[in-house]
């Protein structure tokens, strides 16, 4: 463990904060900067910000143990695990969870939206192929979901007809941006695009993994884009139905996600040999559409 990248104390020193690797604020921040969905943190107060901004921490915290080769991953999200029940019983070490455990007390944060976030990434150790739409959607459960929900209890809102919105709506962002990176996901060894969805439209497993682009491929990944904008624009009665400027917030993520999945079928062929980004052009008019369009039964057609 003395080769993770924040400084270990010596090896009989076992406080789970010796061991996890630290994560700054300022790192947040920067991983932020290149998400296709950042927290429109000027639209928050000043409460709501410091709230969300602990639970952005800990998300990115969690993806990066499972992802980005800090150590074992099952050790280091088993870690998580007890610094994430410290926060409920006890007193955190990591700065992240100190950080999280105020917001957890002040919003009466149920623990189980966190505790799918980790197991989505312990699950990512063992599972990397996926067969059906049944199986991703329940990975969904796990990895996208309890954002949308613990967005949602910071305002009060837990009843299931919001929160049921709120699901589609990670979920569509989930798969937009599965769908973007579905390049960098080959390089993991990772295919969450449903074997089902595939084989339904004449490709192979084998075609995937060769790298040999198809027209069965491409005709996969259209109709897998298509599920991800009618998840998003399913959960478009939740903008109508939160409190203030957050409507304008669900908005712009909504019709962030639907410009990411253009721009997914913009790209074509390319998308399985490089990230469909989407350009700050794009993004901006979408943040643009958002400042009238959260006013509107639907989001608009150009997204």
């Amino acid at each position: 463990m003395t080769a993770l990248r924040t400084g270990v104390a010596p090896e009989t020193d076992t406080e789970p904060a010796r061991v996890l690797p630290a994560y700054s604020v300022e790192r947040q921040r920067q991983a932020r900067q290149l998400e296709n969905f950042p927290i429109a943190a000027w639209l928050l107060r000043p409460g709501r910000r410091e709230a969300r901004g602990a639970i952005y921490g800990f998300c990115r915290l969690i993806d990066d143990l499972g992802d980005e080769n800090l150590g074992d991953p099952k050790t280091l999200l088993g870690l998580a695990r007890e610094e994430l029940d410290a926060c409920y019983a006890g007193q955190p070490h990591h700065p992240v969870f100190q950080r999280l455990q105020p917001v957890i007390q002040r919003f009466q944060l149920a623990p189980e939206p966190f505790q799918r976030l980790i197991q989505a990434n312990l699950q990512d150790q063992e599972l990397s192929h996926y067969r059906s739409w049944a199986e991703l959607d329940q990975y969904c459960t796990l990895s996208a979901t309890p954002v949308g929900e613990l967005v949602l209890a910071l305002e009060g809102i837990r009843d299931p007809e919001r929160v049921g919105y709120s699901d589609a709506i990670c979920t569509g962002l989930q798969l937009a941006n599965m769908w973007q990176d579905v390049a960098s996901d080959l390089a993991r060894g990772r295919r969450y695009l449903p074997l089902d969805v595939l084989v339904e439209h004449g490709a192979t497993e084998e075609e995937w993994w060769s790298g040999a682009v198809t027209p069965g491929m491409l005709a996969a990944e259209t109709h897998a884009v298509a599920r991800a904008r009618r998840l998003l624009i399913d959960g478009w009665p939740l903008v109508g139905r939160v409190p203030n400027l957050m409507r304008l917030e669900m908005a712009t993520f909504i019709l962030c996600g639907l410009a990411a999945t253009a721009a997914v079928l913009e790209a074509g062929a390319r998308v399985f040999a490089e990230k469909a980004v989407l350009s700050p052009a794009r993004r901006r008019r979408a943040v643009w559409q958002a400042g009238w369009a959260w006013r509107q039964a639907a989001p608009p057609r150009s997204s």
